[in-house]
């Protein structure tokens, strides 16, 4: 649990604590910590029922890194033990039941995508089955009795649901203070997320006091605006950029952004300096600059991020190939058979997910034969015919 961190300088310390995040709380504790040269412990969980990351976990797993290369200890927790409970009443969608084997194979999904932006060699893996395996009803009982449930209510989503006169399950209770337990099992310095968890971090604060520790510093990162450019991040809403899609689809997805996110991307996301940002975003309102220049600085910057700079020149080569000459992909992939449906030829390609979902594409002119649209679902091709499914879906019939 001891140890000491690498000293921080006034600049390291004005980039941690500034450079992409919403919140601390307590800053000045946080300060503190940071200059008392101590190796703290950085507590960042994730539900294994939804293994992918994208952008958006990225912003606080960068933050994460960047304590890394200051000398502090990264605490990985899986939350195998609720994600197995999930959530029986049916009231939330977001905790579905898992089995272990279903958990495990998640999870190892998940630290490998985890371990595409943190350091493997620094960070320690902790399962919440080590602690909650062995937990009575006593101890349970014990837990449940330091919390009211006029403090759960403050939650505004638990609150909201109230107001409105919908269930809230005595499970759902139970979440918040289990993983403010793991705070406690681990002996949390510091933990990471979103705004959104905001509630959940404070009660981990506040339990840890309750039981003779010192309160963890809750660290919040802003919620990163999905490719849709209105709503977060997220799978659920297909407005997401995956840390493992390939280099391709990470660049043309990043193309896509409105152009009012360029800053925001660049910011919370890459390593360019601020004083760098701060030429963009002036260069942005002197129009000084075509957008779509910033846009493939960006797209490089994560390609080379997530893989390396080779991927980024073959994805911005590529980007620029098909979408400004018209020309198709080198690397294009190949299909099943011709002389089908075309119809049927999506669905038989996962380039649709059902024969619904094909027609309507083709209806709303999405789909391209040899560059020519094509707006008949029955339409029969020949071999060696070039199929493009919206702006970056590709493939050749054989």
């Amino acid at each position: 649990m001891t140890g000491e961190a690498r000293k921080i300088t006034e600049r390291d310390e004005k980039y941690l604590l500034r450079r992409g995040v919403a919140e601390i709380i307590v800053e000045d504790e946080m300060r503190g910590l940071l200059r008392s040269g101590k190796k703290l412990r950085l507590k960042e969980g994730f539900d294994p029922s939804f293994p992918d990351i994208h952008l958006g976990h990225m912003v606080s797993l960068r933050k994460l890194r960047q304590f890394q290369e200051l000398g502090h200890q990264v605490v990985l927790i899986v939350a195998d033990w609720t994600a197995r409970i999930g959530d029986p009443s049916g009231a939330s969608a977001t905790r579905p039941m898992l089995t272990e084997a279903q958990v495990r194979a998640n999870a190892q999904t998940y630290m490998e995508q985890f371990f595409k932006i943190v350091d493997k060699a620094k960070t320690e893996v902790r399962w919440q089955s080590e602690w909650f395996d062995k937990f009575t009803l006593t101890e349970v009982l014990q837990l449940t009795s330091k919390f009211t449930v006029a403090q759960f209510l403050a939650r505004e989503d638990f609150n909201a649901r109230y107001s409105d006169g919908r269930p809230i399950a005595l499970i759902e209770f139970m979440y918040p203070l289990l993983q403010a337990y793991d705070s406690v099992a681990i002996e949390a310095d510091v933990e990471f997320g979103g705004t959104d968890q905001k509630f959940n971090f404070l009660v981990g604060r506040e339990l840890q006091s309750m039981m003779g520790q010192p309160p963890q510093q809750c660290f919040m990162t802003p919620l990163l605006v999905g490719t849709d450019g209105s709503q977060k991040m997220s799978k659920s809403l297909g407005n997401y950029i995956g840390v493992t899609e390939p280099p391709d689809s990470i660049y043309g997805k990043t193309m896509s952004i409105r152009d009012d996110l360029i800053i925001q991307y660049f910011e919370l996301v890459t390593d360019v300096p601020d004083a760098e940002l701060a030429e963009f975003r002036q260069a942005l309102a002197d129009n000084a600059v075509n957008p779509m220049e910033l846009k493939k600085r960006l797209a490089r910057e994560l390609v080379t991020q997530l893989y390396d700079k080779r991927s980024a020149d073959d994805a911005q080569r590529n980007f620029e190939r098909i979408h400004q000459k018209g020309e198709i992909p080198e690397d294009i992939e190949l299909g099943t058979k011709s002389g089908s449906i075309l119809q049927d030829y999506l669905v038989a390609n996962r380039l649709a997910k059902s024969k619904s979902e094909a027609r309507r594409l083709i209806e709303q002119g999405a789909v391209y034969i040899n560059g020519k649209k094509v707006m008949d679902a029955n339409y029969i091709f020949p071999k060696d015919t070039i199929i493009r499914v919206g702006k970056r879906r590709f493939i050749k019939s054989t």
